[in-house]
């Protein structure tokens, strides 16, 4: 029985056999190197905090693989400023939402209250006031514009998967829901305006004009998500239950759409969260007052955004005698963090109702 002798690192390096490879802290030593020379740059020059932490993540980004480059070879070098290009994206990404949550968290959880919540703005000038006017208004404007909103865009997605496949007017839609998609808020008030008052007349704002404004915003998302999971239902599905002699409207009630029911929920939740805290159409349309309405067809309503917006911009003065900022900045802080909260509940909702009713893909032996 022969054996063998393993080779020794050093010597299989020196052979040429293996590539040398940097140090386990290589790493940390050129991000170490980067933020003290970052450090010094950020004195000398006198940058702000964010600007030194940005240059020690390019001193990173360019110094670790041209030591991988010195010692490893250029491919590793590749290998390792493809990663260090991932990471930074990621923290591009990750810190910004990590600070704007901190930041609004700092600032609006100490004005929440039962107060806060319950009260509207009515005969409010200074201190005290809540919210409870627009998150009423919110609500009913986002109910009123996804009762709109999902019926036609999941009609439409059912045209264009199951009976308009290749026609004209099939990619005459999708083209003109992909320019739908790209339409900004403030066109989709103005245009929901324009209806209105060419009804109405030019006095009209009413909440369910913001429904309208919102509705042309949500539909182009509920139809291309509802027409990406209506796709990815088998086909042969669809065939079992055409051999079965089951009309066609029928398979798509009873087949198609339970089988694709947990994704087209998750889209239709997904595109109200992209729509709930749009301002610009909400402000044209529906207006802004400082009372509760909970009629959509009568008078001004007022939403989260919209509060915000005119907190921040006319926040108002301290009392008398006292110092700081003006009262309508905590209460803007205090809304923006309802509404995030709103946002955040609503995507857990599209989480769990997408495991919920997601088809079950295992067979049982």
């Amino acid at each position: 029985m022969s054996t063998t002798t393993p080779i020794e690192p050093d010597f299989a390096v020196s052979a040429g056999l293996v590539q040398p490879r940097l140090p386990r802290w290589g790493s940390a030593l050129v991000a170490v190197m980067a933020l003290a020379l970052a450090g010094l740059l950020t004195m000398v020059l006198g940058l702000s905090l964010v600007a030194g932490f940005v240059v020690a993540a390019l001193l990173f980004v360019v110094g670790l693989p041209l030591w991988s480059r010195m010692v490893e070879g250029s491919r590793a070098a590749a290998d390792r400023f493809a990663t260090c290009l991932v990471w930074a994206s990621f923290a591009a990404v990750v810190v910004p939402l990590v600070w704007l949550v901190w930041l609004v968290l700092k600032n609006g959880f100490g004005v929440l209250s039962v107060e806060f919540l319950t009260y509207s703005m009515r005969g409010i000038v200074g201190e005290g006031g809540g919210i409870y006017h627009a998150l009423m208004g919110t609500l009913l404007v986002t109910l009123a514009a996804t009762l709109i909103s999902v019926p036609i865009g999941l009609f439409t997605a059912i045209y264009l998967v199951e009976y308009g496949r290749g026609g004209r007017l099939a990619r005459t839609t999708t083209f003109l829901v992909d320019v739908m998609t790209g339409i900004p808020s403030i066109v989709a008030g103005l245009f929901a305006l324009a209806l209105f008052v060419m009804i109405f007349g030019p006095a009209i704002r009413i909440g369910f004009g913001g429904s309208v404004a919102l509705s042309l915003l949500m539909i182009p998302t509920v139809v291309r998500s509802a027409e990406e999971m209506l796709r990815l239902v088998p086909s042969d599905l669809r065939e079992a239950s055409y051999a079965l002699g089951v009309p066609k409207w029928r398979t798509i009630i009873k087949v198609v759409l339970p089988t694709a029911f947990g994704g087209i929920v998750t889209g239709i939740v997904l595109a109200i969260s992209r729509v709930i805290g749009e301002t610009a159409p909400l402000l044209v349309v529906a207006g802004a007052t400082d009372s509760v309405n909970m009629n959509l067809f009568s008078g001004r309503m007022m939403t989260l955004p919209v509060y915000i917006y005119t907190q921040y911009s006319s926040p108002g003065v301290p009392a008398f005698g006292e110092t700081g900022p003006p009262p309508g900045y905590a209460r803007a802080w205090g809304a923006a963090l309802v509404l995030i909260a709103i946002v955040m509940v609503l995507n857990l909702a599209a989480r769990i109702l997408q495991k919920t009713f997601a088809p079950k893909t295992e067979r049982r032996r």
